[in-house]
């Protein structure tokens, strides 16, 4: 049924292209070509003398170390348009991608390709884009832009990063829209990869597909509050429900909240919620708080495990560049943490400094 829905869509995309197309003949190819991106670098301090906490990025610890180049292109001509984004350095890493003998693919790569995708318009309600996308589930992301805090969540570093595929979406009016997509089997890779199989001739074959199904519904009930739900189903995969929304309140006061559940095929399954509210202080600085809760859920070898986790963080603005000071505490009663002297504990906290440039 995907596979034929995939045909349906690929179908009606080339119909639309095609009757657009004179449309898009009389555009010229003169539109600027924008460059975008950002530079950041950090220092991190664990009390307890070593790397600690196991989140995403912001791993080194007492070093100044570099995060990421990251690299953006895009442009529009008419009613089509694209987007390349890549990033180097250790915070955009390309990821560890199990290619299903047994090996990794791309292991020790400096860089991530972000973004790669096409997109047209074939109206002004409705789009229709393909390629290597980053994910629309959850609140964070990997460029330090696109978020408040500079470490990460658990819910980030436990969801998908990146999905390719096709995806069609429709607003049907300036508050309420809708996306729905077919997608690799694969989380964060350019190809469907699920494993490979040996046939009688003994020729080794990989057997990817197209059989993830993602959709989002976009809300925005009152100017300055939008609400995403969003849905990420494969066999390969699993299954995962998501909340993503912002309200900025008043001019000074926003709020945030993620919250999602895992189940299924793929990674271990896991459930949480974060919450983050956030205060403009003056117009250069802005104080904010995540608060998380996030539990692995039982399989048949492990037990659960949850984490509570509170950052607090300081946005500083000078033009371009933002300053980003936080303290971080992380608690989990099964003690996955270790102290100074490398004894269990439950408990952990770190200090970080980071300078992120956004162009």
């Amino acid at each position: 049924m995907k596979k034929k829905l995939l045909l349906l869509l690929l179908a009606v995309s080339a119909f639309s292209l095609a009757s657009e197309a004179q449309d898009t003949v009389k555009t010229t190819s003169d539109a600027p070509l924008v460059v975008y991106g950002s530079v950041d670098t950090y220092y991190k301090y664990d009390f307890s003398k070593h790397a600690n906490i196991g989140t995403y990025f912001a791993s080194d610890n007492n070093s100044v170390s570099i995060g990421m180049i990251d690299l953006g292109l895009k442009k529009k001509v008419g009613k089509a348009s694209f987007v390349g984004e890549l990033a180097f350095g250790p915070r955009g890493q390309y990821q560890s991608v199990p290619n299903g003998d047994g090996n990794v693919l791309n292991a020790n790569n400096s860089f991530n390709i972000q973004n790669l995708y096409v997109s047209f318009d074939v109206t002004d309600k409705f789009n229709l884009t393909a390629g290597y996308m980053a994910t629309f589930v959850g609140y964070e992301v990997i460029s330090p832009t696109g978020n408040f805090n500079y470490s990460t969540s658990y819910l980030f570093g436990a969801g998908p990063f990146q999905n390719a595929g096709f995806k069609a979406t429709y607003a049907f009016s300036d508050k309420v829209s809708l996306m729905a997509g077919i997608f690799n089997d694969q989380w964060n890779s350019y190809t469907a990869i699920t494993q490979s199989y040996t046939d009688t001739k003994g020729v080794v074959h990989q057997n990817g597909e197209v059989s993830t199904f993602g959709a989002q519904l976009t809300v925005t009930p009152v100017k300055g509050w939008t609400a995403y739900l969003n849905f990420l189903s494969g066999k390969y995969s699993g299954t995962i429900e998501d909340l993503t929304t912002a309200y900025q309140i008043t001019d000074a006061f926003k709020l945030g909240l993620n919250a999602a559940n895992k189940t299924g095929a793929g990674a271990a399954d896991y459930s949480g919620v974060a919450l983050y509210p956030q205060l403009a202080v003056s117009k250069i600085v802005t104080l904010g708080l995540r608060g998380e809760y996030f539990k692995w859920k039982a399989t048949p070898t492990t037990a659960s495990s949850s984490f509570n986790a509170f950052t607090v963080t300081a946005n500083i603005k000078s033009g371009p560049l933002t300053f980003i000071p936080e303290i971080r505490f992380d608690h989990n009663k099964d003690k996955p943490f270790t102290d100074s002297s490398f004894v269990p504990t439950s408990s952990a906290s770190q200090f970080a400094l980071a300078a992120v440039y956004a162009f």
